[in-house]
């Protein structure tokens, strides 16, 4: 048997056998373009630290010189010393501080009263006179009095020989004597000094050190020190007072260098490969971590803060369902939240829409998926509660944006106003109430006129009567009686009617009616009230004088409450006649006034002859509950002004006084006028403005 011949060998293809190589070398030459490229970032942060230390060293001293610059300016002004001694002490800050170049001292109309200037430095100020360029000094000095203390103004340039200059900035001082502003304090730093002393800090051969400006431009630089690159670059903000100033530090290094033993790192950084992935993943699975536990931590807090609002909060979606409520709603409506969610559509609407407002409801509801209701916009509108009750509710809401800044649906804040509208009901309940205790109290004080008024009318009722009934006891009545019979019955039927005006005129103001407003000529008006106002009148001698426009001027027109507005009137001239008491009767006159001031305002005036108004009463007299008669009960004024605001207008009082050396009491008061009244028409006229020919 022969013996079997060797299988042959079996061939790799070459790409097969090279693969491990290929993969060998990407991994070796990943491995080192990321440790090189490591390397490299980890030197450029490294470097851009040491810049950022140097820079917020360098603002630091900047900082603190001018702090310890302000002491010692501000210790010039100790004990108030004399020029000459204030001027000793500022020649010896100048001499100790270089970066200061100039103190001044000016006046309350900012001229200079007195200045001295750095030994070190050439006079700054040879080509331009200080005062033409002291636009920043008088800005800072404003700022300084503002702020009642030290205020630095912006830098600006001044020219010097040679075709040179300088960036100078300012800090005024308010000059304080005896509790009161005297003047003002002004030093002038030159920027550059501040960089010269505080590149000492810093690396002087490394580092550039500039002033710069908010666009980039650079105001002033450390004098010899080397350029930036531009690489590594280092800003900090000095804030100063009224002003501030923008450090930069501009590194004179350029891009690090390559690692120096590129062999020593490759073989390090891939061994340590593993390991770093490793660390890698552990990182990020530690980050991970934290982000879900501070995503959970938010969440919970979010929910707790909603949970304990007061406010009802609800999302929808864009199609008007619920998709979230807030305990607070739950509560305010009745219905959980799982009764809730979900509903807001036209087959299922939600619980809390009463019945009686669902198309309404539901047109409002399109309207505002469309789009054409405008956002963050409040509403008044009315939910129900599970038992049924109806409640007022304010609703504001806002479009709902999902995490990639898409509309969603629409957040509502709700608020139940019930609370709020049932105080405002009592409120007014109870002004009404005040409203009519104080026409009851101006009819009740005026139960004396009234019954001196109606006797008159009354006795002449009963002598006319009397004559009549004794001619026509005497026998047949002949032709020449029954003239003087009929006249008697005339006289007692006008004097009848004379009684019966009064009595229905007091009616008429006291008894009670619904606030309806009326647009009414102001005559009218006065005219309404004027029965009641000559009772008493009459019973103190007082002139009443009235002045309305005359023809052809039209009338203006009112829109109030008439019973209201006639109240303060009434009021008013009430509290002018009583203060001309004790006068001579021939200088009692209570004048009553009404014109157009406005295209929408009439204005009323009472003006009394009195003695005015004294200022410790003035300060109060429109105080609930405060007067000066021992029988008032103090709510007169205090009505009349409510009442007047409630009409949009305004009351106010003046002590009056004309060219006879009289005085007196002025109350204006302001009503809307009607628009379309011909008074209003010819105001407007009268404030337009001439056209051009």
């Amino acid at each position: 048997m022969m013996p079997a011949e060797p299988a042959p060998p079996r061939k790799v293809h070459p790409l097969r056998r090279a693969l491990p190589w290929v993969l060998l070398v990407g991994l070796l030459a990943v491995a080192q373009t990321a440790l090189v490229r490591l390397t490299l970032d980890y030197e450029s942060s490294r470097a851009q630290e040491r810049v950022e230390q140097a820079a917020t060293l360098a603002s630091s001293d900047i900082k603190q010189r001018l702090g310890r610059d302000l002491q010692n300016l501000q210790a010039l002004l100790w004990s108030d010393p004399p020029p000459q001694r204030w001027r000793a002490g500022a020649s010896e800050l100048l001499h100790g501080r270089r970066e200061l170049v100039r103190i001044e001292l000016r006046n309350l109309a900012f001229d200079i009263h007195a200045y001295t200037e750095s030994p070190y430095r050439q006079a700054l100020f040879a080509m331009l006179s200080r005062e033409s360029i002291d636009v920043d000094a008088e800005v800072a000095c404003a700022t300084a009095r503002r702020l009642s203390g030290p205020a630095y103004s912006r830098s600006y340039f001044v020219p010097l020989p040679g075709g040179l200059g300088v960036e100078l900035l300012d800090v005024c001082l308010p000059v304080v004597k005896e509790g009161r502003l005297d003047g003002f304090m002004v030093a002038s730093y030159m920027l550059q000094g501040l960089l010269t002393e505080a590149a000492g800090l810093v690396s002087s051969q490394n580092h550039e050190l500039a002033f710069v400006e908010g666009d980039g431009t650079r105001l002033a630089r450390s004098g010899n020190t080397a350029r930036g690159r531009g690489v590594f670059v280092a800003q900090r903000l000095i804030d100063l007072p009224g002003s501030a100033l923008q450090l930069r530090l501009d590194s004179a290094t350029g891009e690090p260098d390559l690692i120096p033993n590129l062999a020593t790192a490759l073989v390090l950084g891939l061994s340590l490969a593993l390991g770093a992935v490793v660390l890698l993943l552990v990182r990020d699975v530690r980050k991970r971590a934290e982000a879900e536990q501070g995503l959970a931590e938010a969440l919970a807090f979010r929910k707790a803060m909603e949970d304990s609002l007061v406010t009802g909060l609800r999302a929808r979606d864009g199609e008007g369902r619920i998709t979230y409520v807030n305990p607070a709603f739950c509560e305010m409506v009745g219905f959980p939240a799982e009764e809730l969610i979900g509903k807001m559509t036209a087959q299922n609407p939600p619980p809390y829409w009463p019945p009686e407002m669902m198309a309404e409801y539901s047109r409002r509801q399109q309207g505002r998926l469309a789009g054409t209701l405008p956002p963050r916009e409040g509403y008044e509108t009315v939910f129900m509660r599970r038992s049924g009750e109806r409640f007022p509710v304010m609703v504001f809401e806002a479009p709902l944006v999902d995490g990639q800044g898409r509309h969603s649906g629409w957040m509502s804040a709700v608020l139940d106003i019930s609370a709020q509208r049932r105080a405002e009901e009592l409120s007014r309940q109870q002004h009404e109430k005040l409203q009519a205790t104080a026409r009851l109290a101006t009819v009740g004080e005026m139960a004396s006129l009234l019954s001196h008024e109606l006797n008159q009318p009354l006795a002449a009722i009963s002598s006319y009567a009397t004559g009549s009934i004794n001619m026509m006891q005497e026998g047949p009545l002949d032709p020449a009686t029954q003239p003087l019979i009929q006249q008697a019955i005339e006289r007692i039927a006008e004097q009848a009617e004379r009684a019966g005006r009064v009595i229905k005129s007091v009616h008429d103001f006291v008894r009670r009616r619904e606030h309806l407003r009326e647009a009414i000529r102001a005559d009218q008006l006065i005219e309404a009230v004027m029965p009641l106002v000559r009772l008493q009148a009459r019973k103190s001698a007082t002139r009443i004088e009235i002045l309305l426009p005359t023809a052809p001027a039209p009338m203006p027109r009112v829109v109030c409450d008439r019973t209201m507005v006639e109240q303060v009137l009434l009021n008013l001239t009430r509290n002018g006649i009583q203060a001309m008491e004790e006068l001579p009767i021939e200088q009692r006159v209570l004048t009553l006034q009404a014109r157009q001031t406005h295209p929408r305002w009439v204005e009323f005036s009472v003006i009394d002859q009195g003695l005015g108004i004294a200022d410790e009463v003035a300060a109060q007299l429109f105080t609930p509950f405060f007067t000066t008669k021992s029988e008032g009960m103090g709510l007169g004024l205090s009505l009349c002004r409510t009442v007047i605001e409630q009409h949009g207008g305004v009351l106010l009082f003046e002590n009056a006084s004309d060219d006879n050396g009289g005085s007196g009491a002025c109350f204006r008061f302001t009503l809307a006028s009607e628009p379309s009244s011909a008074a209003s028409r010819e105001a407007a006229a009268e404030q337009a403005p001439a056209s051009p020919p």
